[in-house]
């Protein structure tokens, strides 16, 4: 049996320049250097990450790019703006992406969406409480949330996974 890694990321901290829209928002110099923060967690507790799905904003984006993770990428339009349950489809969706197994997956995305992903998927029984009480208290830009499932990605469902961990790089 194969245990699945799924680290949900929420974009660094982004800025709000004026005129500019919501999908290109960069992000503030505190975010680039929370994004790069979040890529030295990853890389020092994370297994090697297999591949990404990363929503199109500027934000996400940049924030992928200031990870220094250099596995394939789907940008997914259907990230930006997501329901928890798109976000789940697209978790369900990505062998049919990806050419070679994935054994982690790092989404990146929003709030509120990367918050009810993570606990919609834990399962109470087998998840931290404490990760489990963070979240629900606050999903703070750059937090990553870890999951393990021993299910294939398209069968992951509610309550499918255990939160394992939950880090907001600073």
């Amino acid at each position: 049996m194969t245990v699945r890694t799924l680290l949900l990321m929420r974009h660094a901290k982004s800025d709000y320049p004026q005129g500019v829209a919501d999908h290109a928002r960069p992000l503030a110099p505190r975010g680039v250097r929370e994004a790069g923060l979040a890529g030295d967690w990853l890389r020092a507790h994370a297994p090697a990450i297999d591949a990404v799905l990363c929503s199109t904003a500027v934000r996400t984006r940049e924030t992928l790019a200031r990870t220094g993770v250099t596995a394939p990428v789907e940008f997914r339009d259907r990230i930006y703006d997501a329901t928890p349950g798109t976000v789940i489809d697209e978790i369900n969706r990505v062998q049919s992406h990806f050419d070679d197994e994935v054994g982690t997956l790092l989404v990146i995305g929003h709030e509120p969406a990367m918050s009810a992903v993570a606990l919609g998927l834990a399962n109470p029984g087998d998840s931290d409480a404490a990760a489990v009480e963070r979240i629900s208290v606050k999903y703070p830009t750059s937090a990553i949330a870890v999951l393990r499932t021993d299910a294939v990605w398209a069968d992951l469902a509610l309550g499918g996974a255990a939160l394992i961990a939950f880090q907001v790089p600073r």
